[in-house]
């Protein structure tokens, strides 16, 4: 007789979703790279968009490239967490894909805005918000200026949308400040790990630097 204990069947664990936004210059997509590195369980999902492809970008890779008919179509059924228009150009986070790398046991970032973010956290509550903040209004301008791709109205226009974007950092569950890059990272990754509790956006220091980036 076999007396084996039968195997157990175990459900994967369910992935978290974490929303990470920030200004332009604030050094995300930099800080976004070190964490898939550092956590391999971390994916990010490929958002759709109706704008036409670069030539360095890959369907599928970079985002979900599709007819603005086709965007509509699964905006009315629902399809998406968040969506939104920026200039002449539709973007969304396709909630399926979200919940089927979730359900498998993966977590999810998405790097969306401040007002995707506020869609992401109205259907789904329990997902982890972080704001990552420039340490100065100097910094970021010199930040954008390294770029030299824009012209000095671009950045203007840019720093202004910045501050409007700085102004709703204190919606989320987490800020970050990215004055030193290796320290960020290693803020984004306690958050990630469970440890932020010391990086609440609400923290009176957040409320200072604020006032300085805002104004």
């Amino acid at each position: 007789m076999d007396t084996s204990t039968p195997a157990r069947f175990v459900m994967p664990r369910t992935g978290q979703l974490y929303v990470l936004s920030a200004p332009s210059g604030a050094g995300k997509t930099s800080l976004v790279k070190a964490l898939l590195a550092a956590r391999t369980e971390l994916v990010v999902s490929v958002s759709h968009t109706t704008r036409t492809p670069r030539s360095h970008e890959i369907d599928g890779r970079d985002y979900h490239f599709i007819s603005a008919t086709q965007f509509q179509r699964l905006a009315a059924r629902g399809s998406f967490l968040e969506h939104a228009q920026v200039f002449d150009n539709y973007y969304g986070t396709g909630r399926e894909q979200v919940s089927a790398r979730r359900a498998a046991g993966s977590s999810v970032l998405l790097e969306i805005d401040w007002q995707g973010a506020r869609q992401v956290r109205q259907s789904v509550p329990d997902c982890v918000s972080i704001f990552i903040l420039p340490p100065s209004r100097a910094v970021l301008e010199e930040r954008l200026r390294a770029r030299r791709t824009d012209s000095d109205a671009v950045i203007a226009r840019r720093l202004a949308e910045a501050a409007t974007d700085m102004s709703h950092c204190l919606e989320f569950d987490y800020a970050v400040v990215n004055d030193r890059f290796e320290q960020a990272e290693a803020d984004l990754l306690a958050i990630i790990d469970g440890h932020g509790s010391a990086l609440a956006a609400k923290r009176p220091e957040i409320s200072v630097l604020l006032r300085s980036l805002v104004s």
